[in-house]
């Protein structure tokens, strides 16, 4: 299948590639496939994470792949090298695919690769690639984005979702799903689902919607409205929007469904509940208006997660709300 070059360069983060390094170094066993030759180029020895690294070739080599892997870089703040920046744009330009994990999308955005394009990178950072690299249309709620001969992931478990990605394009579901079995991951997230993000809540006692938050997640079972929200914080709707706008970044109503989704979430992982119950039991009141929702909100159905994400401990049952 060629060579999968791994770029590498001081401050490279360990974990972004040591992911790409296990998939694409030794092929799964009976895979009767031609497997990835692994090349690590840079162009010295560095530092990852608190490793020293040697490669195995210069930054040149990249050149002469088929596959180039970007890992997370972790001073987003800073240029990314001039000589890694130029030989990953002379790589795609002698036809390589170029694939950054997490944030080493900033090293393809300084390389002009992104221009035009669909991209993305770990949430905490989708801004500052949006503000670093204008022409992308950089999107925060995706685990990664193919675009052909360019891909981008976004953090930690996404790198690995890309690079099993990767192998599927190569050599079908049956060997990538052999990989992931290998790794004990599941063999496939969907490029277009959603990083799982909580919505944030206030960490301090004083904060004036400090006691709601429990007090919501509580019942969330029950019909809620802004009203009951703002009567319970003692404070008007008005008041409790820009309480709420100052705290989370998003409306009442909003924030409420994302804990509602966010819940349904936990119950496809950790029961046997039908979707109708989850639905009950987290205020969508129908199975269609939560599968409405949760697709939006996570990019797949209810059913699709609770296959992918399925705790293998036992199940317990839906647990009522508190009064």
């Amino acid at each position: 299948m060629g060579t999968v070059a791994l770029a590498v360069t001081d401050g490279m983060l360990h974990f972004e590639l040591s992911v790409a390094y296990e998939v694409f170094d030794a092929a799964p066993a009976g895979a009767a496939v031609p497997w990835y030759d692994v090349a690590v180029c840079g162009s010295n020895a560095v530092r990852v994470g608190r490793f020293r690294l040697e490669p195995d070739h210069a930054l040149d080599r990249l050149r002469h792949a088929g596959t180039v892997i970007v890992p997370a870089w972790a001073d987003v703040d800073e240029d990314p090298p001039a000589d890694l920046v130029e030989a990953v744009r002379a790589a795609h330009e002698a036809g390589a695919r170029v694939a950054s994990l997490c944030t080493g999308a900033f090293v393809l955005a300084a390389a002009g690769l992104l221009d035009g394009k669909r991209a993305t990178t770990h949430w905490a950072h989708t801004e500052a690639l949006a503000a670093r690299c204008p022409r992308a249309m950089v999107d925060p709620d995706v685990l990664y984005v193919d675009n052909g001969s360019v891909l981008t992931s976004a953090g930690k478990a996404a790198a690995l979702d890309l690079c099993l990605h990767l192998v599927r394009l190569d050599h079908g579901a049956a060997v990538a799903n052999a990989v992931a079995r290998r790794l004990v991951v599941p063999p496939h997230r969907a490029g277009g689902q959603a990083q799982f993000v909580a919505a944030p809540v206030p960490t301090r006692d004083d904060h004036p919607l400090a006691a709601l938050f429990p007090w919501v997640i509580k019942r969330l079972g029950r019909p809620l409205t802004v009203e009951d929200l703002a009567r319970q914080a003692r404070m008007s709707s008005r008041n409790l929007a820009r309480h709420f706008h100052a705290a989370t970044g998003t409306t009442p109503l909003r924030w409420l469904l994302t804990q509602r989704v966010r819940r349904a979430q936990e119950l496809l992982e950790t029961t046997t509940d039908s979707v109708d119950a989850i639905a009950a039991a987290t205020g969508m009141g129908t199975a269609t208006t939560l599968r409405r929702h949760f697709n939006r909100t996570v990019g797949v159905p209810p059913d699709t997660y609770r296959r992918t994400f399925r705790s293998r401990s036992h199940p317990g049952p839906v647990q009522p709300a508190e009064d």
